[in-house]
């Protein structure tokens, strides 16, 4: 296959169908480079070099309800997991403050939990028009599966976008949790987008699916028009039951990116958690598919350090987009969001 000319035609209108795909996630490994040329391609046409920079806040950490298997926050494993109640409005707006500091664009505050409950619904909105009142950082939140109405006072207050990952096909989620359903997941997203925010949705690679549950899980990304797509390696947690799966190949984890490019050519692809773990000195590698990436760690994990992740993306000859400033409001403006 020539990735190049399929790259181009891409951009020349074609979509990516099942088999094309599956025969990317297939390809020799000693053809991953012009795998990655031909997702560059795409990627350079619609985001530049520019990689935009993501900082995660665990507002409520722990003692989630639901059984996903390879959660360590959930109340059904024993994990070192921290557990905590919903932080504070005040905590929510310092740690936006610390994510402009590590060069975000994007603050993204996430609750363990199975949807949000009226009082963590209200703290997050009032973090939210405090956030918006100080700074143009874009805001992200993940709540856990929404109830009618809370989607619309969410855009309300200022947030951007709502994260709700299908983690894997419909035919292989049943695997990974028995708590709700993969249909419960859909409707989230889509009240979301309903309510006028961005769909945040992705999920992860090495669960135990096959190759078809990933290329099925980007061809239903693609049709629920998400705009962006956090993709996550398993770096399986101690205490659950996918803590002695084995880790993933770079090779394998950069041509599952490079796929999902090819599916999604203009949407915000990230490389999330995990990179660190699984892909090692590779990491480099993978900003040839994906366009943003998270710093400074994950939920209940440790990352590489905002400094070092600069440093990686200049040093291969990426950019990175400028972090959220500080924003100058009138009273009147002042008014209006509190």
């Amino acid at each position: 296959m020539n990735w190049n000319h399929l790259a181009n035609e891409v951009l020349a209108g074609r979509v990516i169908d099942r088999a094309q795909a599956m025969e990317i996630l297939s390809t020799d490994p000693d053809e991953l480079l012009n795998v990655l040329h031909g997702a560059f391609l795409l990627r350079k046409a619609h985001f530049g070099r520019r990689v935009r920079i993501h900082v995660l806040q665990n507002a409520k950490s722990g003692a989630c309800p639901e059984d996903c298997t390879f959660c360590n926050q959930s109340a059904h494993f024993k994990t070192p997991a921290a557990r905590y109640p919903m932080q504070s409005v005040n905590a929510l707006v310092k740690g936006a403050e610390e994510a402009i500091t590590k060069g975000a664009r994007t603050y993204c505050m996430v609750t363990a939990t199975r949807g949000p409950s009226e009082q963590d619904i209200g703290i997050v909105c009032e973090a939210v028009r405090q956030i918006k009142a100080r700074y143009s950082l874009h805001i992200c939140t993940s709540l856990g599966l929404l109830q009618p109405g809370q989607a619309e006072r969410l855009k309300a207050a200022g947030v951007d976008r709502y994260n709700h990952n299908l983690e894997s096909s419909a035919r292989y989620f049943p695997e990974t949790c028995t708590t709700h359903k993969y249909g419960d997941r859909v409707d989230t997203v889509r009240m979301a987008k309903d309510a006028g925010m961005e769909a945040c949705c992705g999920g992860i690679i090495g669960l135990g699916e096959d190759q078809l549950d990933r290329v099925d899980l980007a061809l239903a990304l693609r049709e629920l028009e998400v705009e962006s797509v956090p993709v996550n390696l398993l770096d399986p947690r101690p205490g659950t039951p996918l803590g002695d799966n084995p880790q993933l190949s770079p090779t394998d984890a950069l041509l599952t990116l490079a796929m999902f490019r090819f599916v999604l050519p203009n949407r915000d692809l990230r490389i999330a958690g995990g990179r660190e773990m699984v892909l090692g000195s590779m990491q480099p590698l993978a900003l040839y598919t994906a366009n943003s990436m998270f710093t400074d760690g994950y939920l209940t994990t440790g990352g590489q350090s905002p400094s070092g992740d600069e440093k990686m993306i200049l040093d291969a000859g990426f950019e990175l987009e400028p972090a959220a400033v500080t924003t100058s409001l009138s009273e009147t403006e002042r008014a209006v969001v509190s």
